[in-house]
């Protein structure tokens, strides 16, 4: 009977196997997605045992994508890229074109058009979100200023794959220039219409959905507002791409932008999630499937020519572009080995190519291959930041180099001059409230940054701040420290702030200090290095509320203050 069922086959066969390696990835530290992926090849007609149906494979990842493009849609933050807007944007957008040029110019010398090697290449310059997120949340390093930065370049890359995945049919339409119409022309009623749609649904969309939200909620069922997220989701996309003629995965990434706008998003994400993760994994199934293992031992050279433009090619880019923006040494290095790996959107757009007959099969296993590599490689890319920025500060003409180059023109540094004052490390959410209370207690203060934006808010203020990174000793010196009383550490991350706290130390070894962590490993690390305070977020919010509900408990209940 089994032959009659194959939808149910596959859902059970493949997400079983997704389960197990998945489970077996993340229990040797690596993404689940790496097994999600394998999974896909063990059920794939390129491997020996359960085939799966391809045909409904491909379906099932057609809701994956409209789910993943929707959830992109919901994690769209225009906040977040425009705080780090000055780098982000231009930045991204040139590693975007140095990887199509490795991309392009690989794809010539293996014998492919000028069209699939621009897809080639875009396909090798988007990095995964999902690996990203996890790898700066590991770290404890997303609101850091590498952190924003990464974030902020992976929603320019998101925004310019999208449009990528708009345009590619156009472009891939042999019969528009057959019939003598202008190219340019058929780009310009297309972004009209796209325009049009993000008009309606900006202007329609956001005063219609959140209304109909709090309805639904009001009515207390979860099955009803899962449902109502699902079909929001699946039905703008197909209603888009009915109507409009825009594709599934734009209509799904303006439904998640449009429900971003509401103040009930929060809600809305997290009713999504449990769906959006299933089908998710059924995506990276059906990736797996089509991706033909053979080609490691065919083709071993393209293999490794996509793992070096995706590790070193983009990489270096990255890198070399975060240091030409006058960046910090190791925000460079951190931004750079974040985007040391591709993902969700390199597998659309090779299934996208591949579709339209612009790439070949092999492209996307190359893709494909491309992707388990660099994501496996990908933690030991980050291990390498420590010892390589040690490295590039040991050499004393290139740390003079950098050190000049990075630092912002004198007058804009406000001179510092004090004693017995505090060295505020980190200008961050936490920094700006410990400066707001020193400020009003009259405490003398200097702050520490090396995010240019984060210190506008002190440019002309009474309040000294030196730009630059902390761990560099000639920037801290610029903050007195050996004439300080304490030194707070308000920076994310905690072997940074190790690092500082070590170099003040040896200017003046009695000077206290309090330091911020995230969990209780930092807890426990950072109490070792004998500072004044260590505190960790979630401990002080647990101790707060417990305190509050202890004094509820000491009041008088309101029966019997009332004579009851």
């Amino acid at each position: 009977m089994l032959h009659n069922v194959p939808l149910i086959a596959i859902l059970a066969v493949g997400l079983a196997v997704a389960f197990f390696l998945g489970f077996v990835a993340a229990r040797l530290r690596l993404p689940p997605l790496i097994g999600y992926l394998l999974a896909g090849i063990a059920v794939g007609p390129h491997t020996p045992g359960f085939v799966g149906d391809m045909d409904l494979a491909g379906q099932l990842a057609e809701i994956g994508v409209i789910l993943l493009m929707f959830g992109v849609g919901m994690h769209f933050s225009v906040r977040d890229l425009m705080a780090v807007r000055g780098i982000a944007v231009p930045g991204a957008v040139a590693q975007i074109a140095v990887a199509v040029v490795l991309g392009a110019a690989a794809a010539a010398t293996w014998g492919w058009s000028l069209p699939a090697g621009i897809v080639f290449g875009l396909a090798l310059s988007v990095a995964s979100t999902v690996v990203l997120l996890r790898a700066l949340e590991q770290r404890g390093a997303v609101t850091s200023l590498e952190g924003r930065i990464a974030v902020g370049w992976l929603i320019v890359e998101d925004v310019a794959m999208v449009i990528a995945l708009v345009l590619l049919p156009v472009l891939a339409d042999g019969g528009a220039a057959a019939r003598g119409l202008d190219l340019a022309i058929e780009i310009g009623l297309l972004l009209a219409k796209i325009s049009l749609f993000f008009v309606v649904m900006h202007y329609v969309g956001i005063r219609f959905f959140p209304g109909l939200f709090s309805r639904v909620a009001a009515t207390g069922s979860r099955e009803l507002l899962t449902l109502f997220v699902i079909a929001v989701a699946l039905g703008i996309a197909y209603g888009s791409a009915l109507l409009l003629g825009v594709s599934f995965a734009l209509g799904a990434f303006f439904a998640g932008v449009v429900i971003n706008e509401s103040q009930l998003s929060k809600r809305v994400a997290a009713e999504a999630v449990p769906l959006e993760n299933a089908f998710a994994v059924l995506f990276f199934v059906s990736v797996g499937m089509l991706f033909d293992p053979q080609i490691l031992v065919t083709k071993p050279l393209e293999v490794l020519t996509v793992v070096a433009i995706v590790l070193f090619g983009k990489s270096v880019a990255a890198l070399l572009i975060v240091l030409a923006f006058r960046y910090p040494l190791r925000a460079a290095l951190t931004v750079s080995a974040a985007l040391a790996q591709i993902g969700e959107f390199s597998f659309i757009l090779a299934a996208l190519g591949v579709s339209m007959g612009l790439l070949e099969p092999e492209a996307q296993s190359l893709i494909l291959a491309g992707a388990l590599l660099s994501i496996t490689l990908n933690p030991a890319v980050f291990a390498t930041i420590g010892p390589l920025e040690r490295f590039l500060r040991s050499r004393p003409g290139l740390s003079a180099v950098l050190t000049r180059w990075q630092r912002l023109p004198d007058e804009v540094l406000a001179p510092v001059t004090l004693r017995d004052h505090v060295v505020l490390a980190g200008y961050g959410r936490v920094g700006h409230s410990i400066a707001a209370r020193l400020r009003a207690q009259n405490v003398p203060f200097v702050v520490i940054e090396q995010n240019r934006e984060a210190l506008k808010d002190l440019e002309g203020s009474n309040v000294p701040f030196v730009f630059g990174d902390a761990t560099n000793k000639e920037i801290l010196a610029r903050a007195r420290p050996e004439h300080a009383r304490l030194l707070i550490l308000a920076t994310p991350d905690v072997l940074q702030a190790k690092r500082v706290l070590e170099l003040v130390r040896e200017v003046n070894p009695k000077i206290d200090s309090a330091v911020r962590t995230h969990s209780e490993e930092e807890l426990a690390f950072v109490r070792r290095m004998d500072v004044g305070i260590a505190l960790m977020g979630e401990q002080e919010l647990a101790r707060g509320l417990t305190k509050y509900a202890l004094s509820v408990y000491e009041r008088e209940p309101p029966e019997r203050a009332a004579g009851g």
